[in-house]
């Protein structure tokens, strides 16, 4: 084992040191805000507080489906949350009280709706909207498990795997073997089903497909903490397959930019409040001096 000393719990946990890691001038055992700042609010019905990451590019990407599908009302304004304590400001806590983005006020209706977490958000368009979403019981159920799949299986992608591979401040055997193990064995059950349906809900696209792909379909293209080779991603072919399709789509190709702030300045749009924004702005940041 990598570890030097076995770690012994002590009877009650106290929170009296930084943790370390990437993320760990953020982390805190207590919810709540932290300072007093109130959020934007555009002119569209759907008021969107987020950033690309996969759970954010979920969001945008539904919304650029539904526009694509002819429903002017998904039209949006799309905040940049930027993970660096803004999260913790008394007005995106109102919006989401577990402080994570994506979040969603929905004020097409006489009374403001929040919506949170990604999957609920996913869930709330499609049946707001009537897209999406298979209405037949059996297709609907299939597309709500996968669904729900990806909402139970991704922390172990992300929070497990992606942490202790990539972000933690020591390296742990046990921990990366073990979360490594969990996210073969998802891969696995992905490839296996996309080997007999071309979408995970069947044959039709659906909010499984929008919600799984900027996870396992990242990962699947070897875009996720590094770890293609340690995982041999390729081997996963049905699944690759998948995740290039779904890539192609236009909207998918304007939903995964939109609150981007890394990478390519052409593949970045950090806020978008007008469908013209992804010309403008994003050919604002090419020219724009470095």
């Amino acid at each position: 084992m990598t570890e030097s000393t076995e770690y012994s719990p002590p009877k009650v946990w106290s929170w009296n040191k930084e943790s370390g890691g990437r993320f760990a001038s953020i982390n805190r055992p207590i919810a709540g805000p932290t300072h007093d700042k109130e959020l934007p609010v555009g002119r569209h019905p759907l008021q969107l507080y987020s950033l690309a990451t996969p759970n954010g590019v979920k969001v945008t990407v539904m919304l650029e489906e539904l526009l694509a599908l002819g429903h002017t009302g998904a039209e949006y304004d799309a905040w940049l949350i930027p993970i660096n304590g803004n999260q913790f400001g008394s007005g995106f806590v109102a919006v989401n009280p577990n402080s994570k983005i994506p979040a969603l006020m929905d004020r097409s209706g006489p009374k403001p709706i929040r919506v949170f977490e990604s999957g609920a958000i996913l869930l709330h368009l499609a049946e707001k909207f009537g897209a999406l979403l298979p209405t037949e019981p059996g297709a609907r159920a299939e597309c709500l498990s996968w669904l729900f799949w990806q909402m139970g299986s991704a922390p172990y992608l992300g929070g497990g795997f992606g942490h202790f591979y990539a972000y933690a401040p020591i390296k742990i055997e046990y921990a990366i073997d073990r979360f490594a193990m969990e996210v073969k064995r998802q891969l696995d059950v992905l490839d296996r089903r996309l080997a007999e349906s071309k979408y995970l809900a069947g044959p039709d696209y659906t909010i499984a497909d929008i919600a799984v792909w900027p996870w396992y379909g990242a990962m699947a293209k070897g875009l996720l903490y590094g770890a293609a080779e340690f995982l041999q991603v390729h081997e996963y072919k049905n699944l690759g397959r998948w995740a290039d399709e779904i890539a192609a789509r236009p909207a998918v190709k304007r939903g995964r930019i939109v609150n981007c702030t890394w990478g390519d300045p052409a593949g970045q749009l950090h806020e978008r409040h007008e469908a013209s924004d992804f010309e403008t702005k994003t050919q604002d940041k090419v020219a724009a001096p470095t």
